[in-house]
Formats: structure tokens, sequence, C-alpha cells
């Protein structure tokens, strides 16, 4: 079967080709790379669509898979919240210190890694529904156990193997919601899916006021109520099938001699041929965890402690500030999809870096302000992350290579909260009573802006497949593992059925 059936963009990835430069990989020097940096920069400018006419090109297939991943990431983000809300309650209960407590919440994102790599392998190969139910019930034994928990060890136990289980959780999710998404909409829809996880916060700030102490069972319920919705997510992911591109590979691999040699071939090839990329996107997204981490972990604490917030003030910062970070997600997301993923993600981060004064040294209730935009500026930048690590990761091991950059740059970055609270204790302010104060902001703010500065460059020197095609025709490495003759069949039966059954993405949107 030639080429030539599926035009000059199959025949670019039949040579390793970067979709959008149509500049092979294996052909492009390091200088000549170096040479394109900011000439690629420049803002594609594509035509700006009307978001709710994007959102309308997701078929309802597309629609149920966005929806039980931003559930089951907005939930993941619920039961991690859970201890860092609880920390005085479970101190109590367990007779340990805060710090004792906290270690709960550093197993939980040493972990994290290990569980992506585990379950990030495990979709690749074998689809992304099981691996998705199989976490869920993860979390449901895991929150029960931890409110039954009668010790300290067992507290730590629960949490070390939820940390597993909440690292396998993120790849799939975003490989569910946007492997099949219509181009045209993958920047909206991943804004939107990578806000879940400011949502979750919500949530458990919502629960926790209203289940925590209001009954004999003390901090417990939170995390009972927390082992509950994963059962209806489970029922949920059970309706729906596979993803087709996941199906179209998985076929590939059929019409192959092995489906589990293929597998392993198709990593090895990953491997010799992406093997910097992967290393890139490790470095690139411990940026922009150190970006999340550093600007809201010791936030809460520079607000009481340095400029006397009460708990009510500190909560209602923290919620108009993770509004601010769900707006900032979607709009950048879908801007992304305009002016593309590097100069959105740059041009955001010069913003919030531009931000940090006010953010970090106003020290009325009008912080309030700048707490919005500054997470609309932060979470803004994420919320291309989703669909910029999909389009750059091998196209055989997407969940593996999402989920495992994602959280081994979470587990670089564990220490943010460490090192702002270390540094902070060098620039003591006036005592309140018998209560050390500190300068937490003036650190905050240096810290926050070499992590922009870091992530600026890091986006510069990186490149970039905005609209990136997902299906096996595309994808250069399959073809070298499972032999081009088998895909060429697989993609030709595909493409026919296609062109008889359903119009296309592009068709339907000039028709609106």
């Amino acid at each position: 079967m030639s080429a030539e059936k599926y035009g000059p963009e199959y025949q670019e990835s039949r040579t390793g080709a970067m979709v959008g430069t149509g500049q092979p990989e294996e052909e492009m020097s390091v200088g000549r790379y170096a040479a394109t940096r900011i000439s690629t920069l420049k803002p594609p400018m594509a035509k700006a669509p009307n978001p709710f006419k994007l959102l309308a090109m997701l078929n309802t297939q597309q629609w149920l898979f966005f929806l039980v991943s931003f559930l089951a990431w907005s939930w993941d983000a619920f039961d991690f919240f859970t201890v860092s809300l609880t920390v005085t309650d479970l101190s109590v209960a367990f007779d340990k210190t805060k710090a004792d407590i906290t270690w709960g919440i550093t197993l939980v994102l040493m972990l994290r890694s290990v569980g992506s790599i585990i379950f990030g392998v495990a979709a690749d190969r074998y689809g992304r529904k099981w691996p998705f139910v199989v976490n869920n019930i993860l979390f449901i034994v895991l929150e029960l156990g931890t409110g039954f928990c009668q010790t300290y060890n067992q507290f730590l136990a629960c949490r070390a193997l939820f940390g597993i289980a909440m690292g396998g959780l993120y790849g799939n999710v975003a490989a569910t919601a946007l492997e099949d998404c219509p181009e045209a909409a993958r920047g909206i829809v991943s804004g939107m899916l990578q806000q879940g996880y400011a949502f979750g916060y919500l949530l458990a700030t919502v629960f926790a006021r209203a289940l925590v102490d209001t009954t004999k069972h003390g901090w417990r319920p939170l995390f009972w109520f927390g082992a509950c919705p994963p059962i209806l997510l489970i029922a949920f992911r059970l309706c729906l099938p596979e993803t087709q591109s996941f199906i179209e590979r998985q076929r590939v691999r059929q019409a192959g001699h092995n489906i589990g040699k293929t597998f392993v071939a198709e990593g090895r090839v990953a491997l010799k041929r992406h093997w910097l990329l992967l290393i890139y996107l490790v470095v690139l997204m411990a940026g922009f965890n150190f970006m999340s981490h550093g600007s809201q972990d010791l936030y809460p604490t520079m607000l009481t402690n340095q400029y006397n917030f009460s708990a009510n003030a500190v909560t209602v910062t923290q919620v108009v500030a993770n509004l601010g970070a769900m707006t900032g997600g979607t709009l950048i997301g879908y801007c992304s999809q305009i002016f593309g993923r590097r100069f959105s993600i740059i041009f955001i981060s010069i913003v919030g870096g531009a931000l940090l004064y006010p953010y970090t040294f106003t020290s009325s209730k009008a912080v309030i302000a700048a707490a919005f935009f500054e997470q609309f500026c932060v979470q803004g930048a994420w919320g291309v992350i989703p669909i910029h690590l999909m389009e750059l990761s091998p196209g055989s091991f997407r969940t593996f290579v999402v989920g495992t950059s994602y959280q081994l740059g979470n587990l670089v970055s564990s220490a943010s909260s460490t090192i702002e609270a270390t540094i902070g204790e060098r620039f003591p302010l006036p005592p309140k009573g018998k209560t050390s104060r500190y300068a937490y902001g003036k650190v905050i703010c240096i810290f926050m802006g070499c992590v922009y500065a870091y992530v600026i460059i890091l986006t510069l020197v990186g490149p970039e497949y905005r609209g990136r095609h997902m299906g096996v025709a595309h994808d250069a490495d399959l073809q070298e593992a499972a032999g081009a003759e088998a895909v060429d069949r697989i993609a030709h039966a595909d493409a026919h059925r296609t062109n008889s059954d359903e119009v296309s993405d592009e068709e339907k949107w000039r028709r609106m």
C-alpha cells in the first residue's frame, strides 16, 4: 500500500517528520534546531473560533470520555487534599506533630512516580479502561482504610499505597480525554481537563467544612465519604469502550507477529528515538510543578503568619485563587490553539512574573484580586500542559510518558514548601506575642521569579507539535516496530470506513 494514498502529512510521518514544521527530526542538526527556536515561536495566528462551536465538535462518546476523565481527576485531587485539610486533627488523633503528619503528604508525592510507571505501561499495553478501574478500586480501599486507621504507622502505610494509585491516574485520564478529541478543540479541552485539580481542591474545602468535626467521628467521615464517588466512576467507565486511537493501535499490533513482542519493540524504538525528549519532558514538568507548589503550598502560611489573616479570610482567598486557576487554565488552553503551545506558556508566565509583587507584598484583603490573577497565570500555563505532553509523547506510550514525566517532575518539586520555609526563617519579622513571624512573601516572590525564568527558558528551547496527528497512520515508531505493511493495512481500512460513514472534523468545522 503506497503512502500517497494518505497525503503529504502521512508521507512526512513516514520519515519521522515533526508535525507542524515538516522538518524531519532525524535530519535536523543541533545548530539548525537552535536557530529555529525563535522563528518557530511566532504565533501561527490560527482562526479564533467560537469556543462553543469547538466544544460542539465533540461527539457523544468524546464528551463522555472527557467527563469521566475530568470527574476522576477532580476526585483524585479531592482524595489528595483530604490530608492537608485535616493535618491538625490527624496530629491530635495519632499524638504526633504536624510535621510528622505531613510525611503522609510527602510519601504520596514520592510514590506517585511508581504508580505512573506501573499503570502507564499497563494502560498503553492493555487499554485505558481496566487500569482506570483498578486505580479507582484502590482509591476506595485506601480512603476507607485511612478513615479506619488507629495508629500512625497504619496511616503512613495507607498514604504510601495511595500515592502509587494516585500516580497512575493522570496519564490515563489525559489519554482518555484527548487522544480522540478533534484537533481544533484540543486546546480548550486540555485547559478544562487540567482544572479538575483545582475543582477537586474546592470540593475538598467544602466537604471538609461540612464533615470534619461535625460528628463524634471527627475527621474520619471526610475519608469515608471520599471512598464513595469512585464507585460511580467505575460504573461510568465500564459503560464506555476503549478510545478509538487505542483500538486502532491494538489492531496494528494484532496484525503483526505477536502483540506482546510488538509492544516491546515499540518501547525499544521509542527509547532509541526519543530518549532526549523524555528527559526534557521530566525537566520541564519539574519547572511546572515548582511553579504550582511554589506559588500555593506556603501561601496560606504567609497570609496567616506574615499578614495576620484569619482562618476564614485565608479560606476565602484560597477559594478565589482557585476560581482564577480554573478560569485561566480553560482560557489559556483555548488560546494555545490559536497562538501555539510554547508562545502561550511563555506569554502567561511573563504576565505571572509581573504579578508576583502584588501577590506577595499586599497585606490587606485586596490581595484576593492578586491571588485570582496570579493563579490565573499559573494554571493558565498548566492548562496547555495535557495536550502539549500528549502531542510530544511517542504514540505507543502516551499514558506512560505523560503520567511519568508529570509525576517525576512532581517528585523533584516536592520539597518546594520546605525550601521556601527554610529560607523564610532567615528573614525574621517582629514576633506577635510568642509566635515567630517571617517574611515569607519576599521568599515566595524571589523563588517564583526564578521558577518563571526557568519555565520560560525551557519552553523556549523545547519542541512543539501542535496539531500532531495521533492515529497510527502518522506514527513512524509503530511502523518501525510493527512493520509498514501492517500499519498501511489498518490505516487504509480505517480511512475507508471514516470516508464512508463519517464527516471529518475539519468538514464539520467548515459547515458551522
